[in-house]
């Protein structure tokens, strides 16, 4: 692999299509470890609504670019397993608010203490300044548009 002053963009660009497949497969392993009824797609809808307090169903649809059934069903497994409640919609009465159940909160303080304790092992020999430039360039590719 050329080193990074001679790689092409489209060196660069397989690069990053290939490494960050890798961290997908290992954030979709570490779902299954959390909780072995979780996908990657649900933990992220779990994780999601603690962040916004909950939301409709709708909201996570379009958050996640998804089809409304595919969060439906994503919804109802998190249903079933305990993780989420749902709560009449405060603005609408005939729509739902969707929120994590108090068990769906803690197994999501438990997980983040462990995903910070795997990067806090993973980034250890790494400096301080790597670590802020790695977090600097994740949160602009992310906030990129869609």
């Amino acid at each position: 692999m050329p080193t990074t002053s001679a790689r092409t963009r489209m060196d660069s660009i397989d690069s990053i299509q290939r490494e960050l497949t890798a961290f997908s497969r290992r954030a979709r392993a570490i779902a299954s470890q959390i909780h072995p009824g979780l996908t990657l797609v649900s933990y992220a809808i779990l994780d999601h609504l603690r962040d916004v307090g909950g939301c409709r169903g709708t909201d996570l649809a379009g958050h996640f670019l998804l089809d409304k059934s595919t969060v439906s069903r994503q919804v109802a497994t998190l249903e079933k397993l305990g993780l989420v409640e749902r709560s009449p919609d405060p603005e609408d009465q005939r729509g739902q608010i969707i929120h994590p159940s108090e068990t769906g909160a803690e197994l999501l303080r438990k997980a983040g203490e462990q995903r910070r304790q795997a990067f806090l092992n993973r980034l250890a020999h790494w400096s301080d300044d790597d670590v802020a430039v790695f977090a600097d360039l994740l949160e602009r590719y992310n906030a990129e548009p869609r």
